[in-house]
């Protein structure tokens, strides 16, 4: 097209709305610690590192195509970073959520180099069974209480209202926070690269994509997240165990809430993580039944909206509250 100019992320009435509403939500949960009742602080942060997963998940496998089943080695580096700093080096242990993601990331590094060799469903299972490696050798580390587990002492100097209003500005933080990165990654050239990543790697190469460099960055950046998200999740609960870190339970979860809210969208997983975060509020005294119950609700959800919820609002509707098409500039 003559006179056409790079093209630019595509800016709309929605996103414009959805930028206000965001800000009144973020400045108004601010002040949640002062009147809220503790249940719904402790839930808030659940739900922010369901959330958090959710988002690092669809942005590695939704966007670029990576599809792991082993994200939650992460998960586990990032609460026994979190141990080790806060407990052992005697750093603040809020700010050692931050510091535990960049352990993961770090971690990442070298573990990428070995999952990227495999392709397709072996990449997937490689993930899981690093995150397994990881499990066994925590769980035969005595210093960090083996196979039992061991608690969060650090927070002991802490009253109960600072502790919990502090977790709780940290769970915000992750929630608005991971938005807002993720869609500007997204708007930006590195999320074009993401994108023609997963259409097909070998167009995306003849485009001059660096595919490789694209992938590792984006596993590392997913692997901050989680880290980040599991830092979180055992700082609210004050206790860390090999099974419950680095459990396999986490992947059904995480992949759970990105297909029910739509694969591929900024939208999706926090959707995704509400349906689940309510689900398992109402109906988890039902035990297995409700397992099962989420596999079907799964199945169902797929056939007849293989979009996820949001996927059909959005067609539907044709509302986009965070919009990264692009346009060309004339």
């Amino acid at each position: 097209m003559a006179g056409a100019q790079a093209a630019i992320p595509l800016k709309t009435r929605s996103l414009q709305v959805t930028r206000v509403v965001t800000a009144a939500l973020f400045l108004g949960s601010l002040s949640m610690p002062f009147w809220a009742d503790s249940s719904i602080l402790r839930e808030f942060s659940e739900f922010a590192c369901l959330f958090l997963m959710a988002q690092m998940w669809n942005l590695l496998g939704g966007y670029s195509g990576l599809v792991s089943i082993g994200q939650q080695a992460y998960v586990g580096v990032g609460a026994y970073a979190l141990i080790i700093l806060a407990n052992f080096a005697h750093l603040n242990p809020f700010l050692c959520v931050a510091a535990a993601g960049l352990c993961a990331a770090l971690a990442a590094i070298p573990v990428s180099q070995v999952v990227f060799r495999l392709q397709g469903g072996y990449f997937a299972i490689g993930t899981w069974a690093v995150a397994e490696i990881f499990r066994l050798f925590v769980a035969n580390v005595s210093l960090l209480g083996g196979g039992s587990g061991t608690s969060l002492m650090a927070l002991s100097g802490y009253s109960k209202w600072t502790r919990e209003a502090l977790t709780f500005w940290c769970a915000v933080l992750v929630v608005f926070g991971s938005v807002f990165l993720v869609h500007r990654l997204l708007c930006s050239r590195f999320g074009l690269a993401l994108s023609a990543i997963r259409d097909s790697e070998a167009a995306a190469e003849s485009q001059g994509v660096d595919v490789r460099l694209t992938k590792f960055l984006v596993y590392v950046l997913s692997a901050a997240g989680f880290g980040v998200a599991g830092a979180l999740f055992f700082l609210s609960i004050l206790r860390v165990s090999p099974d419950a870190a680095f459990g396999v339970h986490w992947s059904p979860v995480i992949i759970f809430m990105v297909i029910i809210g739509g694969v591929g969208t900024i939208e999706g997983p926090l959707v995704g993580a509400v349906f689940y975060f309510a689900l398992s509020k109402l109906l988890g005294d039902f035990g297995t039944w409700y397992l099962v119950g989420l596999g079907l609700l799964a199945v169902l959800v797929t056939i007849r909206f293989p979009g996820g919820l949001w996927g059909f609002v959005a067609r539907r509707f044709d509302l986009h509250c965070f919009p990264v098409e692009r346009r060309v500039r004339v």
